[in-house]
């Protein structure tokens, strides 16, 4: 078809489609992506045909005013068109992630030390013994072991001072992880330590899976810090620009716990949220169900939520040097352009 023959940027011109938008426009392969416009549906009734550049995808619903696709296998980043009655919708950008590493077992967020190295666990199930229980990818993306034979794995955080701990759900205890791989215990007897992360003074907080949060001073004095309702897991942890400690587990919400051991609830009306990071300006960004489907979900500080990064399989996500973005899934990490700066916790 030739560039005369084509619909560009016109709705309805002779029957053919035109894209208003598509969301979300950042997508794992196997996301499910939602185009909105017109003249989208055959006149044959017909489904339509989508290409993420040269690749044909799947179409899960088709109207004429909107329709479904799911990301195809090879698709990358760059012009998403939708062809009906034999025209071709003008082309609209979607971003696709970049898969750097599989046959991982990731549980919640990825971590990143201050060189931009990319940690991330092979968690296994509850008591598996696994060779290799954290991998380290470095900036060209050359995946090593790193930490050996630690029981389940769980959460990665870094102090200031760029130490890494990792928590372990098996044992109940926190290790220290030396740059050479090695570890030591750093606290242990939190119940079923799941997710850990750092406050502005240093303090460690760690979340028991039956919903109790240690905090573990510089000092290491440990006490509980906050309890959330029974049943409730302090899964994944992460701070806000404010102080306030932020926390999912498997329900439908996102708590606030404030400097002084204070919950609320923050959010309500995800499936199943897991880990969760800030951005800059404050906004959350949470891997999440949201409406039946997993994605990253992007809520305001004034509680709107808005749908950001579709994906099946999201467990978590870490901000990048570079505006970018790493993605975990259940199995796998990926790396995408996101042109949003990552909140800093760290006093400059």
């Amino acid at each position: 078809m030739g560039f005369s023959d084509r619909i560009l940027g016109k709705k309805n011109v002779n029957g053919g489609p035109h894209i208003d938008g598509v969301s979300p426009s950042f997508a794992l392969t196997g996301g499910e992506v939602r185009i909105n416009g017109s003249g989208l549906r055959p006149q044959d009734l017909l489904r339509p045909k989508v290409k993420f550049g040269d690749v044909a995808a799947p179409i899960v619903v088709s109207s004429d005013g909107f329709l479904v696709t799911r990301v195809p296998e090879g698709a990358v980043s760059g012009p998403v068109v939708v062809a009906t009655n034999g025209y071709e919708s003008n082309p609209h950008p979607v971003k696709v992630a970049v898969t750097i590493a599989e046959n991982l077992h990731p549980v919640t967020n990825p971590a990143l030390d201050a060189e931009g190295n990319i940690y991330v666990t092979f968690s296994g199930s509850r008591g598996q013994k696994v060779p290799v229980s954290v991998f380290k990818i470095d900036t060209n993306y050359n995946v090593k072991p790193f930490v050996l034979e630690m029981m389940n794995a769980t959460s990665i955080a870094f102090d200031h001072q760029g130490q890494m701990y990792v928590s372990s759900r098996f044992d109940g205890a926190v290790y220290k992880v030396a740059p050479n791989g090695s570890q030591s215990t750093f606290a242990e007897g939190l119940g079923i330590a799941t997710g850990i992360a750092f406050d502005r003074e240093g303090s460690l907080y760690v979340g028991d899976r039956n919903g109790t949060i240690f905090k573990i001073a510089p000092d290491q004095q440990m006490f509980v810090f906050a309890t959330l309702e029974m049943s409730v897991s302090a899964y994944h942890l992460a701070f806000g620009p404010h102080g306030d400690l932020f926390v999912t587990g498997p329900n439908d919400r996102v708590y606030k716990v404030d400097p002084s051991g204070n919950v609320s609830t923050f959010y309500k009306g995800l499936g199943r949220p897991q880990g969760l990071a800030f951005d800059a300006d404050g906004n959350m960004f949470v891997a999440a169900s949201l409406s039946g489907t997993r994605r990253i979900v992007k809520i305001s500080p004034d509680a709107r939520a808005s749908l950001e990064v579709a994906g099946q399989g999201l467990v978590g996500l870490a901000f990048a040097p570079g505006r970018s973005v790493v993605l975990a899934t259940s199995n796998a990490i990926h790396h995408l352009l996101w042109n949003i700066p990552g909140l800093r916790l760290i006093p400059e």
